[in-house]
């Protein structure tokens, strides 16, 4: 996102929003969090 320009603020939030949606996910399946799934 940095590339394209976009403010930081822009950067974090989108990064928020991920780690979010990883974390939901882990807590809905009940299953241990796997880095290799997410890119981690």
């Amino acid at each position: 996102l940095a590339a394209a320009g976009k403010a930081p603020m822009v950067i974090i939030g989108a990064m928020m929003r991920k780690l979010v949606h990883v974390a939901f996910g882990v807590l809905k399946s009940g299953q241990p969090f796997k880095p290799a799934l997410h890119g981690a």
